[in-house]
């Protein structure tokens, strides 16, 4: 219970400042476009449910509810999710924005067409019970689609949370072949996609490892 209060308060904290980054706030428009065009690519070709786990403050959510998809994000932070609210409700879309733990998120049994999970792993400390619950959150014919990396560290921090961080299993990110190793036995068939050379999707060239994986129930 106390590290879950770390950890939700420390993306608090970061919420007023986490749309600064360009691939999370999508406020330049190559930026944004960039990643809407992914989303259409990757997203079911009719209106569908998506759960967006780990949603922050819910750019992505925006372009899935504005390409009219019925979208459900779920973030540990209070902030992120008012923040997610917020977003949506200017922008005259609709959506559902829960507080609660993205690796089991509070829905009973609901099911959806695609989860969603962007640069979330890594701070997971179970990141292989996360994957199996989200792939039990699909329905037949599902798409799981996980945007991660392998980057740099960031330094020391004297922040419980971070501190912390040194132990979870994917501190950092997760490399592809591993990403793809836990994935494979929970799904029909999957692929990898690089992300590292669209300087447009990050607001500048990057030189770490970025790619999204995608799995079919």
């Amino acid at each position: 219970m106390k590290e879950a209060m770390y950890i939700a308060d420390y993306w608090d904290r970061a919420a007023a400042l986490f749309d600064e980054e360009p691939d999370h706030g999508l406020t330049a428009e190559p930026t944004r476009r960039a990643w809407a065009d992914l989303m259409d690519r990757w997203a079911p070709g009719e209106p569908s449910a998506v759960l967006d786990v780990g949603c922050g403050t819910g750019s992505l959510s925006l372009l899935l509810a504005a390409a009219g998809h019925r979208v459900t994000g779920v973030d540990l932070s209070p902030e992120m999710i008012r923040r997610a609210r917020a977003k949506l409700t200017a922008a005259g879309l609709p959506g559902t924005f829960l507080v609660g733990d993205a690796a089991s998120p509070p829905l009973r049994d609901e099911k959806f067409d695609m989860v969603l999970a962007r640069h979330l792993l890594w701070t997971l400390p179970d990141p292989e019970a996360a994957l199996r619950e989200w792939v039990a959150r699909l329905r037949p014919g599902g798409t799981l689609l996980l945007v991660e990396g392998r980057w740099r560290q960031s330094g020391e921090s004297a922040d419980p949370y971070e501190e912390q961080a040194e132990y979870l299993p994917w501190n950092g990110g997760v490399l592809p072949d591993d990403l793809a190793a836990a994935v494979e036995p929970l799904v029909a068939g999957l692929r990898v996609e690089s992300l590292s050379g669209n300087p447009d999707l990050w607001g500048r060239p990057v030189d770490d490892i970025r790619y999204a994986l995608i799995g079919r129930l």
